[in-house]
């Protein structure tokens, strides 16, 4: 009964998440998710360039797309609905990957209390990202894993995890080493009836959906290994140092709880003996660390399957601190590490750059409102970086919209540059290139954009209107800004109204006082 109530509330924080975090965090959250099952389910939609060349699997998207059909089959299909409904299966299944972890810590309370905390795994846990999947199966490997004794469940989860991301088997080679040395089976027979078995029937199962999917044999993990690792298309999104994941990437993920993860190490390295789980999970931290670093392209994302190791180590450490510690330093610990996990979750969750989850249902009702016009239908262009809001999946109207693309040099060309930076090189002239002038009706009905460009784009903007302006982040990047703007085009009745309006401004400037006010007169 008590493991009931402990699953209820680690499933009510996942599911209070799906509602509080309503900010934007990364594209692929929709563009590599919600976006394919969108087009798989009903036929539109748009496919990145990672779809076209079959370097994802089909696998996760299929799932969502299994929503969306039985949605669709009860006429339930509203874009909030289809919005939801996703992350509430993920917030469902990182509940249950949380409940193992306590299980499988011996459930220990500080192991309770640290997964229900952190920041990072509050404003991802129920996003519909790859990673967050990939933690969580990863989680759940490790809860099934043969520290004790003999088993091979964990294989399942764990192939699975390596299927979809490759970059996982990373975190298992060490482990798989660990298990090879440690059984009292045969590491032939082990490795022939339950690698070798498992590893291939994950891989044919995942094989045979991705064929059908894409059209032709394909491996989606050689691809993603080959376009990733060997050709280094990452880099062409940014790089980091080497050392980035060592000093930025895991500190940050981590937050607060660094502190206790180092003291973690501390003692798994004095204790190592007392302490064999942790110091095999540090082997495997360690490991990853070391080969994510040697790729450029470094994300915070990336280590988020590593969390759930490091929290291990957290919990154990604390665990055995407990025994020796005073009522005030317990309560002082726990204080602590709550409010530094609930402050930057709070604020990423609910203000940092919240303004395209604002932005998509504002859309959704234009493409609403404008369904049913013959002479006036919604083309929406986006005049911002590449994939900065979701798209069809969040709109859910067969309507037409546009944005600037931003596919990396996959031909090799010389000087390439994509199109979103030979857009922000020159906006006007891009503008005068792409967008038609006449007829008026036939340039954009809407245009968004951050309210950063717009002084830049004053003159393509004189047949528009300020429609909305919805605050996005305190910060401004270089091609970004802290509102995103939403232009409507004029319609008949209104251009000559506001052209009128113009040339009277022009025409009859305001009169200015014949004699300077004195000062007494401007404050009286």
């Amino acid at each position: 009964m008590r493991l009931l109530y402990v699953f209820a509330l680690i499933l009510a924080v996942r599911i209070a998440s799906v509602f509080v975090v309503q900010t934007y965090y990364v594209p692929d959250e929709y563009w590599q998710s919600l976006e394919v099952a969108h087009k798989l389910t009903f036929g539109y939609g748009y496919l990145t360039w990672e779809w076209v060349q079959g370097i994802r699997s089909y696998v996760y998207p299929l799932i969502i797309a299994g929503i969306y059909k039985l949605l669709a089959l009860l006429q339930l299909d509203s874009a909030q609905l289809l919005v939801l409904l996703p992350r509430l299966l993920q917030a469902t299944l990182t509940a249950y990957s949380d409940y193992r972890f306590y299980v499988w810590t011996g459930k220990r309370k500080w192991a309770l209390f640290l997964i229900l905390v952190p920041w990072f795994w509050f404003y991802t846990g129920s996003r519909t990202l790859a990673n967050t999947l990939e933690a969580s199966l990863t989680t759940i490997a490790l809860s099934y894993f043969p520290w004790i004794g003999e088993g091979s469940a964990y294989l399942w989860p764990a192939a699975i995890c390596c299927f979809l991301r490759p970059t996982a088997a990373v975190i298992w080679v060490p482990l798989v080493i660990y298990h090879l040395r440690k059984t009292r089976q045969p590491p032939l027979k082990l490795i022939l009836k339950h690698f070798v078995l498992i590893g291939a029937f994950v891989a044919g199962v995942g094989i045979a959906i991705d064929t059908y999917w894409h059209g032709q044999l394909i491996v989606t993990p050689w691809e993603f290994l080959k376009y990733n690792i060997l050709h280094n298309i990452g880099s062409f999104y940014g790089s980091h140092p080497w050392y980035w994941y060592f000093t930025v990437g895991l500190p940050t993920v981590l937050g607060i709880n660094t502190l206790p993860f180092i003291y973690g190490i501390m003692e798994t390295v004095r204790k190592g003996d007392r302490q064999p789980v942790s110091k095999q999970l540090l082997i495997s931290i360690l490991v990853t660390l070391v080969v994510l670093s040697t790729v450029e392209h470094k994300e915070f994302r990336f280590v988020t399957s590593l969390l759930p190791l490091c929290l291990y180590v957290c919990a154990e450490s604390l665990s055995r601190w407990s025994y020796r510690a005073s009522r005030t330093q317990l309560w002082a610990a726990a204080l602590v590490i709550l409010l530094g996990n609930v402050v930057p979750a709070w604020y990423l969750s609910t203000v940092h750059q919240k303004g395209p989850i604002e932005l998509m249902p504002k859309l959704q009702e234009i493409a609403r409102d404008y369904r049913d016009e013959r002479e006036q239908r919604a083309n929406i262009l986006f005049l911002m970086p590449c994939h900065s809001t979701p798209y069809y999946s969040h709109i859910h109207e067969n309507v037409t919209m546009r944005f600037l693309t931003c596919n990396p040099n996959l031909e090799q060309q010389e000087n390439f540059i994509d199109e979103a930076d030979r857009f922000f090189e020159a906006p006007m002239h891009w503008l005068r290139s792409h967008i038609p002038v006449h007829p008026i009706t036939a340039q954009p009905s809407h245009v968004v954009l951050f309210d950063s460009l717009e002084k830049k784009i004053t003159d393509f903007l004189i047949n528009y209107k300020l429609l909305y302006s919805i605050e996005h982040a305190e910060h401004v990047q270089p091609r970004t800004g802290k509102s995103i703007l939403v232009y409507q085009r004029l319609k008949k009745g209104e251009e000559n109204a506001f052209n009128r309006q113009q040339d009277a401004d022009q025409a009859d400037p305001p009169e200015l006082p014949a004699e300077p006010q004195s000062s007494e007169n401007l404050f009286n």
